[in-house]
């Protein structure tokens, strides 16, 4: 049910929060735990990665046995685990310094726990990049090849964390009053946009399709490699800055400039990575 204008505005304003459970809908009660052993829990957040990992596993050696990459193949185990520690450390240290670097300043011990939370796709993302160089400079292995192919498998972990981040009832979208809106917990009275839902179909489903769809046209144009990588960036991007629009901002942080998230000058920043990268690639190609 849609809550007429006038009395949505008012709620909005006198804080009066009555009626407004009753006329959206009501999150769904999912328990983040699956289940436990004795102080061991296994919570479908983590469930989500470790099937978005596998995913990705499978769906790149299937690439790389089709394209019939031996020297990657030989790699390839020691490669996935560089690239996992790479993607934590990165996703930890990007947290710190791109969304709450002061805190971190004065309680550095901080920093290594990371069972408080706190994580950045963004610092994921060049994590995964830099381990990713320079660990196939020192085996003499193709940077971009390497990277296209893992690339486009990236989605599905995305996709499947956003859907953990939903279950957990986190990283909730700003208030509105469209019929799917909710209520989730720790969010207030007020129904908001289920933005986890958004990123999930947008960065997840939306984004596999297009690059997986990509690639087969990759190889069949002969377009050079690092195309992946780039359609990646900006594509990503562009799905970022549209669901921040929809997201609630950290707290701690807010907008920049009145109306800017800080997610969403990260994600320009990839757009413009991957345009410059995009360019290049076809330079190269083209001289070639």
């Amino acid at each position: 049910m849609k809550m007429p204008k006038s009395q949505f505005s008012q709620v909005l304003d006198k804080g009066n929060f009555s009626g407004v459970r009753s006329g959206m809908l009501s999150f769904p009660s999912i328990d983040p735990v699956i289940f436990s052993i004795g102080p061991l829990q296994v919570r479908w957040y983590g469930m989500m990665y470790v099937l978005g990992f596998t995913a990705s596993y499978f769906l790149v050696r299937c690439q790389i046995n089709k394209l019939r990459l031996k020297t990657l193949a030989a790699e390839f185990e020691n490669l996935n685990f560089i690239l996992i520690i790479s993607m934590v450390l990165g996703g930890r240290l990007g947290y710190v310094f791109f969304y709450n670097f002061s805190y971190y300043m004065e309680h550095p011990l901080e920093i290594l726990a990371t069972w408080h939370g706190g994580m950045s796709f963004h610092g994921g993302v060049l994590g995964l990049l830099v381990g990713g160089l320079l660990y196939c400079r020192r085996k003499e292995l193709n940077f971009l090849e390497t990277a296209d192919i893992y690339v486009v498998t990236i989605p599905i972990g995305l996709g499947l964390g956003r859907i953990g981040n939903f279950i957990n009832a986190e990283l909730y979208g700003r208030v509105t009053e469209v019929p799917w809106a909710m209520v989730f917990p720790g969010g207030g009275a007020l129904p908001r946009h289920p933005s986890q839902i958004y990123e999930a179909l947008l960065e997840g489903l939306l984004l596999f399709i297009i690059l997986w769809n990509l690639k087969t046209k990759k190889y069949t144009w002969k377009w050079g490699h690092g195309t992946m990588l780039g359609a990646f960036l900006v594509f990503y991007g562009i799905f970022r800055i549209f669901i921040e629009f929809f997201r609630q901002p950290d707290a701690h942080i807010g907008f920049m400039a009145g109306f800017i998230t800080r997610g969403q000058l990260l994600s320009a920043v990839m757009i413009c990575a991957g345009v410059i990268l995009f360019f290049n690639v076809k330079k190269k190609t083209n001289e070639s």
